[in-house]
């Protein structure tokens, strides 16, 4: 029997399997900008989730929200949040939402990650990351002018060049740091809700907390530090050039020589 036979077989299976299943439909709500990029890379994700849901028995929708329609929902799967790191704090320090996972898109503060909120997961890298990559740049590249970023439109790696192409010919623009976290965010929420077959919050904050192994297009295994902050390589650009990844080769702690590493 062909291979080709063989992934047909089993999607038949996956998807016959899911129709025996109650059908999940995860609401994530939203709180940021309709529109531009961190807005285009999650509608990617959530095209690709939905894709991916058919065979699963799963739908995802993007709801976004007021901070005042926020406060008045009962029941919350996982927020999004575009916005300053103080909104970011008052949402994630919300009693209400302290078993829901909290995903900061946008804000590199440090404070955000050194206040380890067990709720919070920082998708965007932070300030200190970029610091802490930048000097291990200029050891051995002095007087360098370049500067970091967690994505390139072009990436090639692990799979990144395809994820670029999809993104422009959906969106019409280029994939940057905040439209690859939009997107790594909603992936990372329906490749939890495909392996726990749950929507429930609580059980999905502790999946991405302890068991998750992250393929964001940027090297497999990522995993979710004790600070929230999702453990990734960046990119030094230069003249609008990837010059080198960081961790650079041979720097001791490898992922972990990059930002804040655990709470205090």
């Amino acid at each position: 029997m062909t291979k080709i036979k063989i992934w047909g077989l089993a999607l038949t299976f996956l998807w016959s399997q899911s129709l025996l299943a109650e059908v999940i439909d995860v609401t994530i709500h939203y709180v940021g900008p309709t529109e531009g990029s961190v807005w285009l890379g999650m509608q990617q994700g959530m095209s690709e989730a939905n894709l991916q849901g058919e065979f699963l028995g799963q739908t995802y929708t993007i709801k976004p929200v007021t901070l005042d329609e926020l406060a008045d929902l009962d029941e919350v799967t996982a927020l999004l949040l575009a916005s300053d790191a103080e909104t970011i704090v008052a949402v994630a320090e919300t009693e209400k939402f302290n078993n829901v996972p909290v995903f900061n898109l946008m804000s590199d503060e440090d404070n955000l990650r050194a206040a380890c909120l067990p709720n919070l997961l920082n998708i965007s890298i932070s300030q200190q990351m970029k610091q802490d990559a930048l000097a291990q740049w200029l050891a051995k590249h002095p007087g360098s002018k370049a500067h970091v970023q967690s994505w390139h439109e072009s990436f090639r790696k692990f799979a990144a060049s395809q994820l670029n192409s999809r993104f422009t010919k959906a969106s019409g623009i280029i994939m940057d740091d905040d439209s690859w976290a939009g997107w790594a965010a909603v992936k990372l929420i329906s490749d939890t809700v495909a392996r726990i077959q749950s929507d429930d919050a609580t059980k999905m904050l502790n999946y991405l907390r302890n068991d998750i192994a992250f393929d964001g297009q940027k090297g497999a295994g990522a995993t979710f530090r004790q600070t929230g902050q999702l453990r990734q390589l960046v990119l030094l650009i230069e003249n609008n050039k990837i010059m080198a990844e960081a961790p650079l080769r041979g720097v001791k702690g490898g992922l972990d020589s990059l930002g804040l590493l655990s709470c205090k």
